[in-house]
């Protein structure tokens, strides 16, 4: 998507706008479960534009799960192994892919059960969160939101990202996560998330946004 013409827009807009295509959308394999990522950085907030979305798709009788990636980080021990600020860890080792894989994404193949973990470790704890599978009936929207999502191979139908230039991205991050930035940068690079994904939203000034209207 390297030089696509972006467009302003509202963030209600752009939530209806992207309600709307999710209504519309054919889960890939012929499956039953829609499966939306909401990807960008901590200071774009991904969660935010994800519970917009679900609150849309609920009160137009659309039943959706909500799953955080942050729910399904890797235990202290494993991620922590290089440090506590290595950014390459933080881009490469710190999200589950596998546990994602295992409770998340193979129940809701074409032909599978529909029976998903909605979380799995507390971000903050440390500790499983002991949550109980969840049965979703066909139909249901899966709506994941979090950071590094794309060049994984996870099987999402539509995935938007949220895009801060680097000079953005500097200013909104605390001082104390400033370390995590090369780990952005890498994931620009590496993957091109702005070419990847199905829909662009430009979030440098959150009052300001702009998309490539999917």
């Amino acid at each position: 998507m390297a030089g696509t013409r972006l467009h302003p827009i509202s963030r209600a807009r752009l939530t209806t706008e992207l309600a709307d295509r999710i209504e519309g959308l054919s889960p890939a394999d012929g499956g039953v479960w829609p499966r939306i990522a909401v990807d960008g950085a901590p200071a774009t907030s991904p969660g935010q534009l994800a519970d917009a979305l679900a609150e849309e798709l609920m009160l137009r009788g659309r039943p959706v799960l909500r799953v955080r990636s942050r729910s399904f980080l890797r235990p202290a021990s494993l991620r922590l192994e290089y440090g506590h600020q290595d950014a390459d860890a933080y881009l490469d080792l710190w999200l589950d892919d596998n546990a994602l894989f295992r409770e998340v994404f193979t129940p809701l193949d074409p032909g599978g059960t529909g029976r998903v973990l909605p979380d799995l470790r507390d971000p903050e704890t440390d500790r499983a969160t002991r949550s109980p599978y969840v049965e979703l009936a066909p139909g249901t929207a899966l709506l994941m939101d979090g950071q590094f999502l794309l060049g994984r191979w996870f099987p999402f139908d539509l995935v938007v990202h949220l895009r801060m230039s680097e000079a953005a991205l500097r200013r909104r991050t605390p001082q104390e996560e400033q370390w995590t930035l090369p780990a952005f940068v890498r994931y620009e690079e590496e993957v091109r998330p702005e070419e990847a994904a199905e829909v662009l939203v430009r979030s440098d000034d959150p009052a300001h946004l702009a998309w490539n209207q999917g």
